[in-house]
């Protein structure tokens, strides 16, 4: 007997799909900052993944995850993962130079 309805998605498929949006905004978002920016202490790097974590929303809208269905500990946990990953990644990009 399955337990989802129709219309919406499991909330398993709900977590991975947030989940997989936030590792892949935050790793594009190192190479971007590690494109525009001059170095480590440049403010446009910031500025970059900020504006990564901002362009999520509407996408996850579009996927059919609205701002009804997202509390206050997902939008933490999605601004997070993107710093998360932004930050490991672009690390290792300005340690090894690329």
């Amino acid at each position: 007997m399955a337990t989802d309805t129709a219309d919406g998605m499991s909330s398993h498929m709900r977590g991975l799909t947030v989940t997989t949006i936030t590792a892949v905004a935050g790793i594009a978002a190192a190479f971007v900052s590690n494109a525009v920016a001059a170095s480590a202490t440049d403010v446009t790097g910031v500025l970059v993944v900020a504006a990564a974590v901002l362009a999520q929303f509407p996408v996850l809208r579009v996927i059919g995850i609205g701002p009804d269905d997202l509390s206050t500990k997902d939008v933490l946990y999605i601004a997070f993962m993107t710093f998360a990953l932004w930050f490991v990644s672009w690390g290792i990009l300005l340690t090894a130079g690329v």
